[in-house]
Order: structure tokens, then C-alpha cells, then sequence
């Protein structure tokens, strides 16, 4: 392997059967490059600030691979409710004989000094399902969007770690929930503009108030 990104791959993938015993530890990419055909020489050059750039490697590389599998399904064909679906359950469905790695990726990103890396990898996320689901939005509703996508994926996330139902039928419910709750957000936004756009002018009645004092 010559590709640093593939011989980065294959030592996450390799470790992650140890990282439930080990932790996200210089360790387990030890244990993971030697699976791998690699040395540990390898894993300093690779990850240079050790587990932290190891994780930070492996969500991004969660993104890619949720990308990877949904390339031949055409999307566009699907409602954009089931286009969300679709992109956050595949994320979490590559992963699910990892659920392990995953909690102690989530417990290490929220430690001092990775705190805006655990940030910054969740706005990737939501921001890679928006584009792969065909949001070209560039005003207020860009962020709008991607915080309620924040706010779904996590409390997904948080159900799928723990659920033990057959083939996660209990997350991919609460999904559809939550999801089916933040859908009716932009239909009350409206409904509310609708309304106070019938309301007269506060000022235009003022100003005729005073008219005719």
C-alpha cells in the first residue's frame, strides 16, 4: 500500500476489532498496522498526534464510505425525508459490529482539546448527507438545516449505540420519528409568516393613529 489514506484505512479497520479491549489507544493502532501488514513505525507516520488523528481519520472516512455506498442509488428518485433517512442509517449501519469504537470515539471527543475536532467532524457529516441529498441552499436555511440534521443524527446515534432489537428496527423507527417532527419545522415557519404577512403594519397604524388624534 502505497496511498497514505489507504494504509490509513486499513490500519483503522484493522484495529477497530481492538479497540474495544484497548481503547483508542496507540496500542490498538499498533495491533490494527500489524493485522495490516503494517509497522508501528507506520502508525507514527501516519497518525502523528496518535488516537486523536486516528479518529479524526476514521470519521471522515465514515463519511466517504457513506458516500461510497449510496453511489449507485439514485437519490434524487426518493423524498427528501427518505433521502435523509437513507444517508444517516447507511452511516450507522457500516458500523454497527463497532458500536464499541464508536461509544469511546464519542466519550474521546468530548476531552479537552478535541472538543472543536468532535465539532468540526459533526458539521462534515450533516453537511455531506445535505449535499448528497441535493440541498444547493445558500441563505439562512443552509445552517437551519444542518443544525436539524445535527440534532437528529445525534439523539440517532445515541439510540443506535444502545439498541439490541432485531436488524436496529427500534433506531430506525425513532428516526423516522424525528425526522417526521423536524419536517413540520419549515411547514409552522410558514404558516407563521403567512399569518403575520394578514396582520396589519404596527408602524402604518401608529402613523394613522395619529392621523386622526
Amino acid at each position: 500500500m502505497t496511498d497514505k489514506n489507504a494504509r490509513r484505512d486499513a490500519i483503522i479497520l484493522a484495529a477497530l476489532v481492538h479497540i474495544p479491549f484497548d481503547g483508542w489507544t496507540i496500542d490498538a493502532l499498533n495491533r490494527g498496522a500489524a493485522d495490516a501488514g503494517l509497522t508501528p513505525a507506520d502508525v507514527d507516520i501516519l497518525f502523528p498526534q496518535g488516537p486523536r488523528a486516528a479518529v479524526r481519520h476514521w470519521l471522515q472516512m465514515a463519511d466517504r464510505l457513506m458516500l461510497e455506498d449510496l453511489a449507485e442509488t439514485d437519490l434524487e428518485a426518493l423524498r427528501i425525508r427518505d433521502r435523509i433517512a437513507m444517508l444517516v442509517r447507511t452511516r450507522l449501519e457500516r458500523w454497527t459490529l463497532h458500536r464499541e469504537a464508536v461509544r469511546r470515539a464519542l466519550a474521546i471527543s468530548i476531552l479537552p482539546g478535541f472538543a472543536e475536532d468532535g465539532l468540526r467532524s459533526g458539521y462534515a457529516t450533516v453537511d455531506a448527507m445535505w449535499r448528497a441529498a441535493g440541498d444547493r441552499s445558500t441563505d439562512y436555511n443552509f445552517y437551519t438545516k444542518r443544525g436539524l440534521l445535527a440534532a437528529v443524527y445525534s439523539s440517532t446515534l445515541l439510540v443506535w449505540l444502545d439498541d439490541r432489537s432485531e436488524g436496529c428496527a427500534d433506531t430506525w423507527a425513532f428516526l423516522d420519528r424525528r425526522i417526521a417532527d423536524v419536517m413540520k419545522v419549515p411547514k409552522a415557519q410558514a404558516r407563521v409568516k403567512e399569518v403575520l404577512s394578514r396582520l396589519p403594519n404596527p408602524l402604518s397604524l401608529f402613523r394613522r393613529a395619529r392621523r386622526t388624534a
